[in-house]
């Protein structure tokens, strides 16, 4: 059997292959005037001085690497990447499976994503009156400091206590971003077959068994996304820092350190090193993402 291959007029061609990039030309032009050109301008003022007009080759980063406020905050920034994403997606993933088993889980489900909904900022606010100190000879209004002085403890600055200091401002961002992972793996969880459940308890798998053996291996690619997305959320990490200590006590981490050369000292060249630092450590992963979100619709 023949068949005829209609081809369309040069001119009805043209316009077909045209359309779609005049629908496109909005986001591109956005796309480019406030994401491409700003990475573009940013790693242009890393090779120049503070005022950005004198050319200065690598000094920038070579100061940058025996600077020791950049030593601490990469080893800061590093402590949140191990502790945040790690904690977060774990506390998320358990509470999704608790939660699913109460007949009161979509409240519960409600109150942990809660914070989800409030700012940085406004959670640093919080939280302050939790680690609140006001000196041992007042009384003291932070809840941390009423439960110790509660148990015959001397209270404690905790803010200004180094090391534990960083590892209570993670906690700020673990109790935010435990909603975001509870509700992604929430939907997972829902993913898993029925049947391969049922099939396990019939053969004598406990709640702890169908929760390894089945549940994490069926949702692994989920956890993943989560940790790698929570993981992004850490090194941009910002807000919480400034809010609650500004740098100070040894809890400087990049993005903080950036904002400081950039606005406080004015200096572009430091400033814009210390962002390219950032965006190469957020690269891979994003692109990461990205291939792996591609490969799993590829397979769908």
């Amino acid at each position: 059997v023949s068949r005829r291959v209609i081809s369309l007029p040069p001119s009805d061609s043209l316009r077909s292959n045209i359309r779609p990039w005049l629908f496109l030309a909005p986001a591109l032009l956005f796309l480019a005037v406030y994401l491409i050109y700003p990475v573009i301008e940013t790693f242009r003022l890393s090779f120049f001085d503070k005022t950005g007009k004198t050319f200065v080759g690598f000094s920038n980063y070579f100061w940058l690497f025996g600077d020791g406020n950049f030593h601490q905050s990469v080893f800061n920034n590093i402590l949140w990447l191990i502790i945040v994403p790690s904690l977060a997606t774990a506390f998320g993933l358990v509470i999704a499976v608790l939660a699913d088993r109460l007949w009161w889980g979509n409240i519960a489900k409600s109150l942990v994503f809660m914070p989800m909904a409030i700012s940085f900022v406004g959670a640093s606010v919080i939280w302050k009156f939790v680690y609140d100190y006001r000196g041992d000879a007042d009384s003291q209004i932070g809840v941390l400091n009423a439960l110790v002085t509660f148990f015959g403890l001397p209270p404690q600055a905790w803010i200004t206590i180094p090391f534990w200091n960083s590892i209570l401002l993670m906690i700020i961002l673990v109790w935010i971003q435990t909603g975001f992972a509870m509700v992604i793996l929430s939907a997972a969880l829902r993913g898993v077959p029925e049947e391969t459940l049922e099939a396990a308890r019939i053969d004598g798998a406990n709640g702890f068994r169908i929760f390894f053996d089945i549940m994490i291996p069926q949702i692994w690619g989920t956890i993943v996304v989560v940790w790698t997305t929570i993981t992004i959320v850490v090194l941009k990490v910002f807000d919480i820092i400034f809010a609650m200590t500004n740098g100070q006590w040894d809890t400087e981490v990049l993005a903080n350190l950036m904002f400081k050369w950039m606005f406080v000292n004015f200096d572009y060249g430091r400033g814009s090193s210390i962002a390219v630092i950032i965006m190469l450590a957020v690269l891979p992963i994003m692109i990461w993402n990205i291939r792996r979100a591609n490969a799993e619709e590829g397979t769908r």
